[in-house]
This record gives structure tokens, sequence and C-alpha cells, in this order.
């Protein structure tokens, strides 16, 4: 299929975030809200499994032909395509209260995301995108879209950065990279989750970075990265979802960056 003829796949993609958006947003702070804990010490809440079965019945519906893998209930990377579902990206944050929690749904194509969507409940936002058609986002339900397109910033000195968590970077190796790349920009925050990556594409932050990462928190963001004219690769410089860390840039500054963190 062509770059163009994504159009239904991403009105499906949004159309599956809408439906999380329902299902996660009525047990946000619910007093009977159950989390348990997975084998990798990461909490899970019964929002993340029914925002996903719903997901993956929908997708078993209107694509039975395309492969899915998800958070909670697996699958291996695929050659053709292959749908890519977080159900909640932020269960800790989710379960706290916190209000930075979203879905992220992804089409890939032989490894490649073409297709991102992301819905924020909480923060009543939603962003997508499709390889060819633009990156866009409303600011609240019902708004007008808004194409995204990130900073024209290139020098270090006058960059923002999010690192997510310093303890991820100290658990890498990396904290005397992550040191180094600080000392160099003009101001550092924590903005954490999907989020950073995507006040990179709107061009409200210049570099976003972490380890400890799963395909499916990644294959969302990629196409709405790439899509607002940033770059998207793991800390070490490789292509693509499948390395375990992420580094999202304007552009402009990614080589700078990875020359930093080496």
């Amino acid at each position: 299929m062509t770059e163009s003829g994504y159009a239904e796949d991403l009105r499906l993609a949004r159309d599956l975030a809408d439906m999380a958006h329902v299902l996660s947003i009525e047990r946000f702070r619910a007093v009977d809200l159950r989390v348990d804990t997975k084998p990798d010490r990461t909490p899970v809440t019964d929002a993340d499994r029914a925002v996903e079965q719903a997901l993956r019945a929908a997708l078993r519906e209107s694509r039975p032909k395309d492969a899915i893998l998800g958070e909670e209930y697996g699958g291996e990377r695929a050659s053709g395509r292959q749908w890519i579902l977080d159900p909640i990206d932020g269960t800790a944050n989710f379960l706290r209260g916190v209000p930075v929690w979203g879905t992220l749904v992804a089409l890939a194509v032989d490894g490649r995301p073409v297709v991102g969507a992301v819905g924020a409940p909480a923060l009543g936002r939603q962003w997508w995108a499709a390889s060819g058609k633009g990156a866009w986002t409303v600011d609240a339900p019902g708004g007008k879209p808004r194409r995204l397109a990130v900073s024209g910033v290139r020098e270090l000195q006058d960059a923002s950065l999010s690192y997510n968590s310093l303890k991820g970077w100290q658990e890498e190796g990396r904290a005397d990279a992550l040191l180094r790349l600080s000392d160099r920009v003009w101001r550092t925050r924590a903005y954490g989750e999907f989020w950073s990556y995507l006040l990179v594409a709107e061009g409200a932050v210049d570099v976003a970075g972490e380890f400890d990462l799963q395909p499916y928190d990644m294959a969302a963001l990629i196409p709405i990265l790439e899509e607002a004219g940033g770059r998207f690769t793991s800390v070490d410089g490789e292509p693509g979802p499948w390395h375990g860390s992420a580094l999202a840039t304007n552009g402009h500054l990614h080589e700078q960056v990875l020359a930093l963190l080496a």
C-alpha cells in the first residue's frame, strides 16, 4: 500500500483511541480500581486489561488478517501489517491520579510504524499521524485540528530536554552521558511517558529520550514525530521501536545529541 493509502487505517486508529477513552476515563481515580503487579514488577490495572481486550476485539472484527502486539496480551514482531497497542501508557500515573497517561495505537508495516494515534483522556488531548499525511492534534474535545511542527532550534544551548527519569539513565550506566547533555542545553525537565515525545512534535520541547522501553511504548509516537518534521531513533541511533530505548529530536539536533550520548 502506498503512503497515501493509510487514511482508513488512521481513521480506525483514532476510533480505537476514542473507544479506549470511554473505557479508561471511567476507571481513572475509581475507588475500586484493581491493581496487580506483573512479573517484571510493573503495575497493571483492570483498566489496562479491559482497554486492550476491547481494542483487540475491534481489530479482529475490522482487520482480521492483521497481526496484533499489545502490552497486556502479548504478540511478536511480525512481517506485513501489525497493530501495536499500549492500552494505558503511564499506568503508574493512572493509578496515582496523575493525568499524564494515554492509549497508544500504531499500525506497522514490515516493522515500520506508518500510522499512530494517541489519546490522553485526562488531558483532553489527541494526536495522530500517518505517513504522508502530516501530524495533527486537537487541544480540547471537539476542537479544531492543529497541524504539528517541530521547533527550529539548531543550537543545543537553546534547546529544551526531557529525559523522563534519572533512575532509568543510571540503571543503563548512562547517567554521565545525560549529565553531559544536560550541561549543554538551555533547560531540562522530566515530563515523562508519551507526553515528552509529543511535546517534541509540537515544538515545545527539542529533545526527549529514555531507556527500558518496549515497542508498544514507542510505535505510535514515531509517525507523529516524523510527520511533524522530527527524527526518532534509539539512544544509539538505530531506527524504529525495536531497540529498547528512544531518542526524539527536532531533527536539527539529532546528530549532536547522539554524539554526546555515545
